[in-house]
């Protein structure tokens, strides 16, 4: 029998966390009630109450009450239920997380889960679920459950959609798990344009005896890549497409953030790095494109997504930012430029070809990386198989002289 945390503010949702707490007891597991309520006292008794989360953190309950101030209650409980729920799963005291909001719960309960490994499993029934939730998702595997009809009370269309939600995460307690592989990990970065050269990356890696991670780099895949480098499990990195940064520089709508490319410098592992697809800015449909950008160079890369050269200027910016990450790296690194082309459609006669805006990245990078960083120039395309191979034969160098090194 596994134990389900079922969190939310029990002064006005108490009635309806109770439902999915009996609806987990009904298919054999214990249900452990978390109150993260401030407001009124709770309409169900919890096991454990919003005193001992404020405790865990270190607040003055009892004068957040006083002021009475919403906002500040929530604001606080979301500080608080990470620290609190952290502890309760390095205790093994639950085996997955369940939680109900509207905008205030599910910012609590979202923050609570921000703090929880991958592959722990948590869910949120919530009416924020059908909009852009990647601001309470992060880069945690979150399930975020659309609650269709407000969460305010029980009725016909509420009981089915938690009665579902419990079901889930009481599937997800359930389901076997097989991860034995002691191989090392190598953290890599992949885009559609990029894929021919990982697929390959990922073949030799495999072959040499390391399980390849491979990230969709859209902005929510760097930061998710970023993070498994930052909680050190990967034991190397193969950063092959670092287009996030295009989208972050000029603004386009897949940018990963202002510390991507940070964490393998905090981490300290051995970095292999290029400008996959730097060469591309991510928009949606046509008609979202800013109309600040009228004029520019576009591909149609599906109905959705549009994407815009970078120009010259941009590419030498590009090329700075790039150089700066990678010198602060203090484990072996290396920048490898492929010459002839960043992505499957920039190479000559494709869509993006501009040697002009290449060379100005190029000289960027050659001009701001330090000395001590491996810069590797290649005379192909990013996909060519020998861009991979350089690579790998590189990233495997460094590896192994590291693991050599070692106690």
């Amino acid at each position: 029998m596994s134990t389900i945390g079922v969190l939310g503010t029990y002064d006005t949702k108490g009635l309806e966390l109770d439902f999915i707490a009996r609806a987990i007891r009904s298919r054999g597991h214990d249900a452990l009630l978390i109150d993260v309520g401030t407001l009124r006292p709770p309409q169900v008794e919890p096991d454990i109450g919003r005193l001992e989360i404020a405790a865990a953190a270190g607040l003055d309950l009892d004068a957040l009450v006083a002021r009475g101030d919403r906002g500040a209650a929530v604001s606080a409980m979301a500080a608080a239920a990470p620290r609190l729920i952290a502890e309760l799963v390095a205790a093994r005291r639950i085996d997955g997380l369940v939680a109900i909001g509207g905008g205030g719960g599910t910012a609590v309960a979202a923050s609570a889960m921000r703090a929880l490994p991958i592959g722990f499993p948590k869910l949120i029934v919530s009416t924020l679920a059908g909009g852009n939730v990647s601001h309470y998702v992060g880069s945690k595997d979150i399930v975020m459950f659309p609650s269709i009809v407000d969460v305010a009370g029980l009725n016909r269309v509420s009981k089915l959609v938690f009665s579902r939600a419990a079901g889930a995460i009481c599937g997800m307690v359930e389901a076997p798990i097989d991860v034995n592989d002691d191989r090392p990990i190598v953290a890599a970065t992949v885009f559609g344009n990029t894929s021919a050269a990982l697929d390959e990356a990922r073949r030799l890696l495999d072959a040499s005896g390391y399980e390849t991670v491979l990230f969709h780099a859209t902005g929510t895949g760097g930061r998710a890549f970023e993070a498994l480098v930052e909680a050190g499990l990967a034991a190397g990195v193969l950063d092959l497409t670092t287009t996030e940064w295009a989208d972050e520089l000029v603004g386009g709508i897949l940018g990963a953030g202002p510390t991507r490319l940070d964490a393998a410098a905090h981490a300290r592992i051995p970095a292999v790095i290029a400008p996959g697809c730097l060469d591309m800015v991510n928009f949606g449909e046509p008609g979202t494109v800013p109309d600040r950008f009228r004029g520019r160079r576009f591909y149609q890369h599906n109905p959705q997504v549009t994407l815009m050269r970078t120009t010259p200027d941009e590419s030498a910016q590009l090329g700075r930012i790039l150089a700066a990450k990678v010198n602060a790296y203090e484990a072996p690194a290396a920048v490898v430029l492929p010459l002839r082309g960043l992505s499957e459609i920039g190479t000559q006669n494709r869509p993006f070809f501009d040697p002009e805006a290449d060379a100005a990245l190029f000289e960027s990078i050659r001009n701001h990386l330090q000395p001590r960083i491996r810069r590797i120039e290649l005379d192909v395309d990013i996909n060519n198989v020998e861009f991979a191979r350089i690579c790998v034969h590189t990233l495997r160098s460094f590896l192994e002289a590291d693991r050599s090194c070692s106690p």
